[in-house]
């Protein structure tokens, strides 16, 4: 009698443990190329209207790094393109970086890069 209660328990942890697969919501992350076949560069500012986002997505910027960047950047550094103390600058031309969830602001830094709309900001939920 005691064999037929365990395989009974078995059966049931079995079919708890479909039902919570069965219901559980398994998201994927995706990875853009930011401006698209045109890369990071100038006027890149509007790319990211239209697109959702998600809390791991990756966003992959395309550029020549001897003539631009990608730094990570706060709400004001994003707004006065201005690059605050401690921010992650990357350079290799190839950079691929993994949104968290919220607000995530990109800029290039080099001069007049920014202003000429060379900045991103991607809202994850």
């Amino acid at each position: 009698m005691a064999q037929g209660q365990g395989r009974g328990s078995a059966v049931a942890l079995g079919l708890a443990l479909l039902c919570l697969l069965i219901h559980s919501e398994i998201a994927e992350s995706a990875t853009y190329t930011v401006g698209d076949t045109n890369g990071w560069t100038f006027n890149t500012d509007t790319w990211t209207r239209g697109k959702r986002f998600r809390a791991g997505d990756v966003l992959v910027f395309k550029y020549n790094p001897s003539a631009h960047n990608v730094v990570v950047v706060n709400a004001a550094g994003y707004r006065g393109c201005t690059t605050p103390r401690g921010s992650r600058v990357l350079s290799s031309g190839n950079d691929q970086v993994t949104l968290a969830k919220g607000t995530n602001y990109f800029i290039c830094n080099f001069a007049g890069h920014c202003q000429s709309g060379m900045k991103i900001a991607a809202t994850a939920v």
